[in-house]
């Protein structure tokens, strides 16, 4: 007789998911391959999937056990299939921006016609809340995977819980405040729908607690010793030197959240892991398993010190990290031993059904729509849910200053940027300059490609393409600018570090004499290839560095190319579903 494995919270068996989404992956096309299987302590398992034709596709799985942890990793994998998040990043090429759909059939675009958002775009509540003082253009709201401008606005069908009207959200908005928050795959719709939820409060109280400094209560030994698999992690990393503080984070039984903090006595690092879940033994666990998920115990250093900045800890800066990797830094405030609210030995529900019911009315109680967005042409159901106001990961103003639509209109040059004369070169440098990106940022990302290793879009950045641009057209003193800039940045391929320290010299030189009259020490400190290439950038002989043009068909681009390889197959499902 087989022995199946069920967990609370889950509809199925671990072994029904898991062989269930195994096979929903070899048939439209996907081999999953598991690596790095990590178990550093007992009850405490996680694991890395990657697709095997595309390693850009892949995720993390965490649990109380081998077949837990699988069964998450292969859940989100098929969550951001199912809702493009795997592409949510990267530029989807001009054909399938031109497609009868680019990322959903039930998608909607919104000519842009004025200056004002398009009316039926979202709700009037909803577009106060995201443009309170009509500062955004509608061209912002152009997703940048089509940047397809003349096309309009693509939105995605999102129904209000409230009262299952149908509302309109652009894809811009999702991908820059939301994007995976919210996203779930289940047994079931409750299964799936109270997982996205609890992501969601799980989130939102995080950071109201990280941006506040609050004090959480301890959850009491004999309540800790109810669940032996999760005592016994905790022992064992006590065991191995760190201190461990398990607290309560329902913040006076408002909230179905617990926490886990690390504290490391070798370095005196501290790491802040949040679990939620209606029932207070799955959030529990899901806060320890969270902490180590990836993680050896002997990889847990690193970990930044509590800070007695709140302003600092609260920023949006940390607070983003603290969403990535819960690496961020929290507060002394937050270590404190005078809690700011009492422990409940809380406890929201019993059933899948009940799970999703008792967030329901949680988030509706505290005054917040839920949206829902059903995605089930995969054969497995996933969800991506929004709360307007409480689910975003990033803040609302970066749809006026971080807006990733800001790649759409330099894209283009970008992608033919050998090919392009003085004046096309000058226009894009001076383009780069009003922008406002960060001379840091990295070039790829800005127009959503998905660099080749070892190419120059790997590592290329902002600054460095000022620089080249300002080489291509003979601007001496953009020249110096940029090369002093390379200098302190050290996170550029060393050998043309080395060609913009040339640059730099050879210009300095210059100002006083012919740099030539100092060629063999140029050479025996530069090398002679160094000492070309600079020369060449200098007389505009080469232009950035060889390089071929990929264009906005992305032409020799092999890894974007296996990434909308991977998406054709999840297109292909649309119509095998309908």
């Amino acid at each position: 007789m087989r022995i199946e494995h069920f967990i609370a919270g889950k509809d199925a068996s671990l072994e029904a998911s898991i062989n269930r989404m195994q096979a929903g992956l070899a048939r439209i096309g996907f081999h999953v391959e598991e690596r790095s299987w990590l178990n550093p302590v007992e009850g405490v398992w996680s694991v890395h999937l990657a697709d095997r034709d595309c390693p850009l596709l892949y995720t993390n799985g965490k649990g109380g056990s081998q077949l837990a942890a699988l069964a998450s990793a292969l859940g989100e994998f098929f969550e951001r299939l199912a809702c493009n998040h795997f592409w949510s990043h990267y530029y989807l090429g001009p054909q399938l921006a031109g497609e009868l759909f680019t990322h959903h059939p039930q998608e909607r675009w919104f000519a842009i016609d004025e200056e004002a958002w398009p009316a039926d775009l979202l709700t009037p509540e909803l577009q106060q809340l995201y443009n309170p003082e009509d500062s955004i253009p509608p061209e912002a709201l152009v997703d940048r995977n089509s940047g397809n401008s003349e096309r309009g606005i693509c939105t995605l069908p999102f129904v209000r819980l409230s009262d299952n009207e149908t509302v309109w959200f652009p894809v811009n908005i999702i991908g820059n405040l939301y994007v995976s928050n919210g996203m779930s795959a289940g047994n079931s719709v409750n299964e799936a729908r109270a997982q996205a939820l609890s992501e969601i409060v799980e989130r939102h109280v995080k950071f109201r607690i990280i941006r506040e400094g609050l004090c959480l209560p301890a959850v009491p030994a004999e309540v800790i010793a109810r669940f032996p698999k999760i005592e016994a992690g905790i022992r064992s990393l006590r065991q191995a030197g760190f201190g461990v503080l398990v607290r309560d984070a329902s913040l006076g039984g408002q909230y179905p959240v617990m926490n886990v903090t690390l504290l490391n006595p070798t370095d005196q690092g501290c790491f802040a892991s949040f679990g939620a879940h209606p029932r207070f033994e799955v959030a529990l666990e899901r806060a320890l398993t969270e902490l180590l998920q990836g993680r050896a115990l002997d990889a847990l250093n690193g970990f930044p010190e509590p800070g007695f900045d709140l302003e600092e800890v609260g920023s949006a800066p940390n607070l983003e990290v603290h969403f990535v990797d819960s690496s961020g830094i929290v507060s002394w405030n937050f270590l404190g031993d005078t809690p700011d609210f009492e422990f409940c030995d809380w406890d929201f529900s019993e059933t899948t059904a009940e799970d999703y019911a008792s967030l329901v009315d949680m988030i509706q109680g505290d005054g917040y729509d839920i949206y829902v967005a059903d995605r089930s042409h995969l054969g497995v159901y996933a969800c991506h849910v929004l709360v307007p106001g409480m689910s975003e990961i990033y803040p609302m103003d970066d749809l006026e200053y971080e807006n990733n639509s800001m790649g759409n209109g330099i894209r283009e040059p970008i992608l033919y940027l050998p090919e392009l004369d003085d004046e096309e070169c000058r226009d894009l440098l001076d383009a780069l300059n009003e922008s406002g990106l960060a001379d840091d940022r990295p070039v790829a990302g800005i127009i959503g490609l998905a660099p080749d290793q070892g190419s120059l879009w790997e590592d290329l950045r902002v600054g460095e393409l000022k620089t080249l641009l300002a080489l291509a057209i003979g601007d001496e003193a953009a020249t110096r600018e940029g090369c002093e800039w390379v200098r302190h940045f050290a996170q550029i391929d060393a050998d043309r570090r080395r060609v913009y320290g040339c640059i730099e010299t050879l210009l300095r030189l210059g100002d006083d004499s012919d740099y030539r009259l100092y060629r063999d020490a140029l050479l025996g400190l530069y090398g002679g290839l160094t000492l070309n290439q600079a020369e060449a950038l200098l007389s505009r002989e080469d232009r950035f560095f060889g390089m071929d043009a990929p264009s906005l068909e992305l032409t020799g681009c092999q890894t974007h190319k296996r990434l909308l390889d991977a998406y054709a197959k999840v297109r292909a499902q649309f119509s095998a579903t309908s």
